[in-house]
Formats: C-alpha cells, structure tokens, sequence
C-alpha cells in the first residue's frame, strides 16, 4: 500500500474522553506531505492523545482518524509512521548499531545503517551500549530509531531535550532535511523557538480544542503586539497612557514598551524626547503569542 499524496494525516470532528475527563472536544486537525505541523499548548491540551489517536494506540470515541488515507491502526498502515516520543525505552545492552538494525528487520526497505546513523549524528557512537550513552545520545538513537523505516510521517516528540545548543541547530537540519524529501513531521515541544523556526504551522490547543492554526508569523502578527525598546527621560505613567500602549516597564534607564501601534508610539516618542537613544522595536515572540491565545482561549 503507498501513502495517499493528500492528507498524510487527518482528524476530521474528533471526541475522546478518559472518564469524565474530555481530552478532545471535536478536534479538526491535518497534515499535508512534506509540512511540519507543531502542535503547542498547556499540558492536559490534548497534545498527547492527538499524537495516540494517530499512532493507532487510541481508537476515537467519535470522529475519523487517518493516517496515510488509512485506519492508523492497522499495521500495514503504522509501517508508513516514525515514532520519536518523549519517553522510550530500548535495549540497554544492545549497541546503538544492533538497536537501529533490530528495528530495520521491520521493514521491507529500511535506509542504510550507515545513512541513518548520519543522519542522527552518531557514526562515532554505533558500538557503543544504549546504557553508556548520555540523555541526548539516547535521543539521537531514538530518532534513528523512528526514521530507519523511511516513513512518510514522523512524529517528534519534545525531540531536542538534553541536547545542547549546537546539537540542538544540528538536529533542526536533519528536520528540514527529511522535510525537503518530502516527509511530514508532527512536532510537540516546549522550545518555542524550535517551533518558530521549524513549524510550518502551528496548532494551538487548550482544552481539548484546535484554538488557532496558522503559520508561525501569522500567529504573530494576529495578537498585533510590538515591543519598543529606548533609552529615555520620559516618565512611566506618561507613556502608559499613550493611545495603544498595553505595559510598560523601565529598568534604569531603559524604557521597555508593550504596544499594539509601534508607528504612533515611537512618533509620540521622538516628539517629546529629543534626547531619545538606543531606538529598538522587537516584533512580538511566538512565546508570548501563544501566551495571549490560550489567555483569551480561558
């Protein structure tokens, strides 16, 4: 069976519960070939059993799943799915080379040992045990682990954890790397600016709900917030009371401004402070972003 060319993953009008507990409360979400889709939100968002329902280890209660066109858990279908989750435990005394080639014998055409183990950054690491290696070697073999299969989807599961910060842009590159060949991804993680940089869109759940999807910069630019940065002898509760101004907070002699209309602001302050320096405008973070849908979300 290939892979349907669209979508590589749907949940069309999806209800689940635990108990009482509603995990999902109708959830439309899909995944086109070849996108990275990040799914953020507060833990108990539903995140969690989004990613269970695709993996075929959750039936919906109500609503349809598909993964590749087809019912996720059926095992021909899971063969068309990479696993990297948060949690997962694999063979302390095996090698990192007899892991990755034990989950090879899966497939009817897995990638090259040598190819994989490239493409996670662990060709000097293939005859060492699984239990002499740190966190983030773990991880690495895990994410072997999930794309030795060639898979068309690949979820991602908080991917970066305990790597440092040149491992982590590393790893961003096999990302975009497998992305450029065409595999979608689905990606959890609490590094905002991993979303940011790597997401194509972004899915942000709370209680159970999709409340926005859209590119990382739309998301952006739909809360309209800018922040102003300068060096001024203008008074806090002068500048508070600006037409669109949301906070501001100074630290010295920087002046830190929250605003809705950066044009008007910076205007207001270049008129009434000739001494104005250290001008700064910082389009708002994806972090507080989300901050501010899931606020108007609750």
């Amino acid at each position: 069976m290939q892979p349907a060319p669209f979508p590589r993953a749907e949940l069309s009008g999806v209800h689940h519960r635990y108990g009482a507990v509603t995990a999902l409360d109708g959830i439309d979400l899909v995944l086109a070939p070849g996108e990275v889709l990040a799914l953020l939100g507060p833990n108990g968002a539903g995140k969690s059993t989004v990613l269970g329902l695709l993996a075929g280890r959750l039936r919906p209660q109500r609503g349809l799943v598909r993964l590749c066109g087809a019912d996720p858990r059926d095992p021909a279908t899971r063969r068309h799915l990479g696993v990297m989750l948060q949690e997962a435990r694999l063979p302390e005394v095996l090698t990192v080379a007899e892991i990755v080639e034990g989950f090879a014998a899966a497939y009817a055409a897995p990638r090259p040992l040598d190819e994989v183990l490239a493409l996670a950054g662990l060709e000097d690491l293939a005859h060492r045990r699984y239990a002499a290696l740190s966190g983030g070697q773990q991880r690495r073999v895990q994410f072997a682990v999930a794309i030795v299969g060639r898979p068309a989807v690949v979820f991602v599961d908080e991917p970066t954890t305990g790597l440092d910060a040149d491992a982590r842009r590393q790893f961003w590159g096999v990302l975009r790397q497998l992305r450029a060949q065409g595999v979608s991804m689905v990606l959890t993680t609490h590094y905002l600016e991993e979303a940011d940089a790597l997401a194509d869109r972004i899915a942000v759940m709370r209680g159970g709900r999709v409340i926005a999807v859209d590119s990382p910069m739309a998301l952006k630019a739909r809360q309209g917030r800018t922040r102003v940065r300068c060096r001024t002898a203008l008074a806090e509760p002068d500048v508070a009371g600006w037409d669109g101004v949301l906070g501001v907070v100074r630290e010295g002699d920087l002046l830190t401004i929250d605003c809705r209309n950066a044009e008007s602001v910076i205007r207001s302050l270049l008129e009434r402070d000739p001494t104005l320096s250290g001008l700064e405008v910082v389009p708002q973070a994806l972090e507080d972003a989300v901050i501010e849908l899931v606020r108007e979300a609750a």
